[in-house]
């Protein structure tokens, strides 16, 4: 029984030490390279599942659908979030992939902090995120923390904004051309 604890300690040791990360190419009015720790530790599900997408190339050629101003810039729409398609329905889609339930941690949501977004059901999340432009506390325990900007904040700052309270882009938005998973 001891060995089997210590084993089971050691994997999550190991498991804990491997870093995952996305590496985002942001085209349109910011240009440049994203780059994002993602927190397998804190958001295990969520952080597979946006680990996949992001492998099979779901998130290539998605927009940032809805930037505001001092608060978050949100992307991911696989389904309905790409140039040439509708683009009012840009925020309503996901992926084939089953809704995630909520992992909630105590990590705040501060500048550069990537978290899953979500309808009014806590156990939705799919394959849109969003980046901090700012703090926002009164997200703090209701949203599921994914990971956090560790280089390529100046491109995040660049996003075009979207427009009233929604935050939805209009003309062309700023696209992530390529999505890649990084060690």
């Amino acid at each position: 029984m001891r060995k089997l604890a210590a084993t089971a300690v050691a994997l999550l040791v190991a498991g804990g030490a491997h870093a995952t990360g996305l590496e985002i190419d942001v085209t349109g009015e910011a240009e440049g390279t994203i780059v994002i720790d993602l927190f397998e530790d804190l958001a295990p599900n969520h952080v597979a599942q946006v680990s996949q997408l992001a492998g099979e190339g779901a998130y290539d050629g998605v927009v940032f659908h809805r930037v505001i101003e001092g608060f978050m810039a949100q992307t991911g729409d696989v389904q309905h979030g790409r140039i040439g398609g509708n683009m009012s329905l840009a925020g309503t889609g996901g992926s084939d992939l089953d809704d995630l339930d909520a992992e909630f941690s105590d990590r705040p949501f501060e500048r550069g902090v990537v978290g899953m977004a979500r309808a009014a059901n806590p156990n939705s999340a799919n394959s849109q995120f969003f980046i901090m432009f700012a703090p926002a506390p009164h997200l703090n325990g209701q949203y599921t923390v994914i990971g956090e900007v560790t280089s390529g904040m100046e491109v995040v700052d660049a996003i075009k904004r979207g427009q009233g309270r929604g935050g939805a882009v209009t003309g062309r938005p700023d696209v992530m051309e390529d999505v890649r998973v990084i060690d």
